[in-house]
């Protein structure tokens, strides 16, 4: 269960309210400096969780190695991956750095580029969910309408992720590896605890997710209600297979 808030987390828990009160205005120029600051907090939260002493974090970065992943967006994310793969389920790095790019091509273009709400609307639930991970705490802040509906999936989808994941080197060998998620999947198929329906079912809502978290298409137009229903009925479907799954969600 998510602590209450710890005075570390503060800044980044600011600037990213910063973000959200920006995207809830509306405005073009409110949406570009949105994606600025919610970039800005995701650095940020990085950053901080990082340089934390080891007696919270149970890692320990090195005085010199922080300062030099500390210029650099991607080193961070590479240190991140290095430091702490098991904080990073259901979240992607590549992804992160993908907005990372796109807000750059904000700031240095200004008033020359515009930016969709919704590709903002996912960076900024990608970076709640981020905050969540490494400080285990929620941001604490009223949802937007459209961006409570995409974190909520987000959110569920992360966690059968994860859940997935446990199932697959529950059943069979990794060799010490975790899997990705569709790895996973066809894992469970090949043992044949997951049918090829359910599969299917998987690689459509794994499909959805990475449109949305992409900008492929809207999310009005991709989380539809059968979306939705086919994420509850593999959510539900992993309940009933592992136990384990079934005790962390319930």
């Amino acid at each position: 269960m998510p602590r209450c808030s710890s005075p570390w987390a503060s800044g980044p828990r600011e600037l990213l309210r910063h973000g959200l009160e920006l995207l809830r205005k509306g405005g073009e120029a409110d949406r570009r400096l949105a994606m600025i600051v919610i970039d800005n907090a995701v650095e940020l939260t990085i950053k901080t969780f990082l340089g934390l002493p080891k007696r919270l974090t149970g890692i320990h970065v090195p005085r010199a190695r922080y300062q030099e992943i500390s210029e650099s967006f991607p080193k961070l994310l590479d240190a991140l991956e290095e430091f702490s793969p098991t904080k990073l389920d259901g979240i992607e790095l590549g992804e992160i750095e993908w907005y990372h790019r796109l807000r750059n091509q904000l700031y240095h273009q200004g008033n020359g580029l515009t930016v969709e709400r919704d590709k903002v609307s996912v960076y900024a639930e990608l970076a709640r969910l981020l905050f969540l991970r490494l400080f285990d705490e929620e941001l604490g802040v009223p949802d937007i309408p459209e961006t409570q509906v995409i974190g909520a999936f987000m959110f569920n989808w992360a966690r059968f992720e994860k859940g997935l994941i446990n199932y697959s080197e529950f059943v069979t060998d990794t060799h010490g590896r975790a899997p990705n998620v569709l790895a996973a999947a066809r894992i469970l198929v090949e043992e044949q605890k997951m049918t090829s329906q359910m599969f299917e079912q998987f690689r459509y809502v794994h499909n959805v997710r990475n449109k949305l978290v992409h900008g492929q298409a809207k999310a009005s137009e991709l989380l539809k209600p059968d979306v939705q229903a086919a994420l509850t009925a593999l959510d539900d479907w992993l309940k009933s297979s592992d136990e384990q799954y079934c005790r962390n969600v319930d």
